[in-house]
């Protein structure tokens, strides 16, 4: 559930999908099974010498005669590394806005020490990633096989460059998708023991308890996952993303809309944006959606009783999988369903 319009699903499929909540951080978070993460990080070599290997969500396993140094990975992915300590010589991806500092979807990354290989959805300069001498591409997948922000009619001379590692960002609960950035991180060298990383674990878990409780404690309360555009209004799916299915896990109430083929969303026009009654609205809030304050056009806006309310909070759709970045975000979702009212 990216933040571009385009190909796959749609860029603007995944883009409306829905994802992490942003209200108040990046994301990055949980723990916990799933069907596709397995308890073995399903790495092997050391922060020392010797040869590196990783068995991605593909169950594709890219092999290295060291470990990376010259990595280059998606923006989201390549901020998750961050927090752990392991950095990137280059990024793709929502990086830089217009005015020149650094998107939603960079986190912490210093984006004037990165090389920004392409910063919008289909760009991707070839050129710059070779210059780099990659010896990983790490990328997030929305569909089976699907490297994310990796151009189709370039994938396959950028996979020629360098070994990839594609990880799920969606179709399985937020703390199989924490997991595995955490087992990559550890096998580039990062310390999970470090006390950033612990501490930060710990409060993402804390987060989740206050959040269980706030939705037991206020079981009415419809949440519905929103991103917009001039033309249209979509309403995700929170199964499909890693987020909202372990905050559904958690108790919380999300609206369930008519999807499409593709099972991520339903776009609904502006006249019919009333169609799903809803307590609170998460809105997408990555750069090239319109946000609510760009909405006083849309009389169909203010009259949705979330809205009069005053209960509408931005979402980060592309979380950042590390707890240092999700934690902030449970708490505050955990905050807005404490303080939610019954308005539809």
């Amino acid at each position: 559930m990216p933040h571009t319009r385009a190909s796959l699903p749609t860029r603007r499929g995944l883009l409306a999908m829905g994802g992490a909540i942003g209200i108040g951080a990046a994301l990055t978070a949980c723990g916990g099974g799933d069907k596709k993460s397995g308890s073995s990080d399903g790495a092997t070599g050391t922060a020392g010498s010797g040869p590196w290997s990783f068995k991605d969500d593909r169950g594709k396993t890219a092999e290295t005669k060291a470990l990376p140094k010259n990595i280059v990975a998606f923006t989201g992915t390549a901020a998750a590394l961050h927090d752990y300590g392991v950095e990137v010589k280059g990024v793709f991806g929502p990086t830089k806005t217009k005015d020149g500092k650094a998107d939603v979807q960079a986190g912490g990354l210093d984006i004037g020490k990165v090389e920004i290989i392409g910063n919008t959805y289909g760009e991707f300069s070839v050129e710059k990633y070779a210059a780099l001498q990659p010896d990983l591409l790490i990328t997030d997948m929305w569909q089976k096989d699907v490297l994310w922000y990796v151009p189709d009619n370039s994938k396959d001379k950028i996979l020629q460059l360098a070994p990839s590692v594609a990880l799920w960002a969606a179709d399985q609960s937020m703390p199989a998708a924490l997991q595995r950035r955490a087992d990559l991180a550890k096998s580039l060298g990062a310390d999970l023991n470090a006390k950033q990383v612990t501490d930060a674990k710990a409060a993402f878990e804390k987060a989740s308890a206050r959040l269980r409780a706030a939705a037991k404690a206020n079981p009415g309360i419809r949440v519905l996952l929103g991103s917009a555009s001039p033309d249209l209004f979509y309403v995700s799916e929170a199964k499909r993303s890693c987020d909202t299915r372990y905050f559904q896990e958690l108790g919380v109430h999300f609206v369930t809309p008519k999807v499409d083929s593709q099972g991520f969303f339903e776009s609904l026009s502006w006249e019919n944006v009333g169609k799903y009654p809803a307590d609170v609205i998460l809105m997408d809030n990555r750069t090239g959606t319109l946000q609510p304050g760009d909405l006083g056009n849309k009389p169909t806006w203010g009259q949705l009783p979330a809205v009069k309310a005053g209960q509408v909070f931005p979402r980060l759709t592309e979380p950042i999988y590390s707890y240092a970045r999700v934690a902030p975000i449970v708490d505050a979702l955990a905050g807005a369903i404490e303080g939610a009212k019954k308005a539809a």
